[in-house]
């Protein structure tokens, strides 16, 4: 499961001091992926930055992996504020050279650079950079920042009798300290009447209380375990220089006010059946429109509405 505490963690703690700069690079020299190109984009420190977050689904006696949660964290440089989406991973999409298809199969069929295009398309939102990490990884971001506290909000209870429990869930409603174990059954958990609607909302909740954690003082001192931590887990296409030019701004950030939002929206997606399976129309002009009134216009948008109550209520 992809997980923006890493990124803002990592983007906004870096370049506190000479003490950490041999932890950062040897930690960049680890998860650069194989391929990547040594010249990035440019980026003239005025343009929107968007990076797309990738969770992946990855399992030992699985042939195929798809992205398990697809998100991005788009950030204007000259306001330092940053959004927060997160995309639905039923959404039907043309994937480029391919055909139609629910979106997260796009990571199954050409990886992080045909995703990175396939959201571009839904989005209309430019994607320099992308960052993929799997169960493990999130785990031990969240075990490397000593937990999370987070409110669960119901009672969640899922069983799928694999790998000795592992997949399985099993949380409490109330105020809770989640290690990264628990951490990942709250991101995960998705089995109730709303489905990935409700799973979507509440990563955005858990990782923007990440997000705030891993940028406040007493997390900056851990910087060093955690990037020793994640590495094995963790590709990207960042360079080191673009990490630190991106660590300067992310830690100016105001994490705290960080907006979050559904993509497609509720109001506008349309749920249809494909094949005989249920999949999510997100009428991709509209989205686009509403993704572009949003970055403008902010503070005319509720953050995370995703009641699917709303969607049944819409009209074309």
């Amino acid at each position: 499961m992809l997980r923006i505490s890493f990124i803002f963690f990592l983007l906004g703690a870096i370049g506190i001091g000479a003490y950490y700069a041999y932890s950062f690079y040897s930690f960049t020299s680890k998860i650069q992926n194989p391929g990547t190109a040594t010249s990035m984009p440019e980026w003239t420190g005025k343009e929107r930055v968007n990076i797309l977050l990738l969770g992946v689904d990855k399992r030992e006696n699985e042939e195929s992996t798809r992205s398990d949660s697809i998100l991005i964290a788009s950030i204007d440089p000259e306001t330092k504020k940053a959004q927060l989406f997160s995309i639905l991973r039923d959404s039907w999409v043309e994937i480029p050279g391919y055909r139609k298809s629910r979106i997260n199969t796009a990571y199954e069929i050409g990886g992080p650079e045909l995703m990175a295009q396939t959201v571009e398309n839904l989005t209309g939102l430019s994607i320099q950079y992308y960052i993929t990490t799997d169960f493990k990884g999130f785990e031990k971001v969240v075990d490397a920042l000593g937990g999370v506290d987070l409110y669960v909000e119901k009672d969640m209870e899922y069983y799928l009798y694999e790998e000795n429990g592992y997949y399985d869930i099993l949380l409490k409603k109330g105020q809770q300290h989640l290690d990264g174990r628990k951490a990942l059954q709250y991101a995960r958990f998705r089995h109730d009447k709303m489905g990935d609607f409700s799973r979507t909302e509440r990563q955005r909740k858990l990782l923007k209380a990440l997000a705030e954690q891993a940028t406040s003082k007493t997390s900056i001192w851990k910087i060093p375990s955690v990037l020793e931590a994640v590495s094995p887990y963790v590709t990207t296409n960042m360079s080191p220089t673009d990490m630190l030019r991106l660590a300067n701004l992310a830690y100016k950030l105001d994490v705290k006010n960080l907006q979050t939002e559904q993509i497609p929206p509720a109001n506008i997606l349309r749920e249809k059946t494909v094949n005989g399976a249920q999949v999510i129309d997100p009428r991709e002009e509209k989205t686009k429109e509403y993704i572009q009134e949003l970055l403008q216009n902010p503070l005319n948008h509720e953050s995370g509405e995703s009641e699917k109550e709303k969607v049944k209520g819409s009209t074309n």
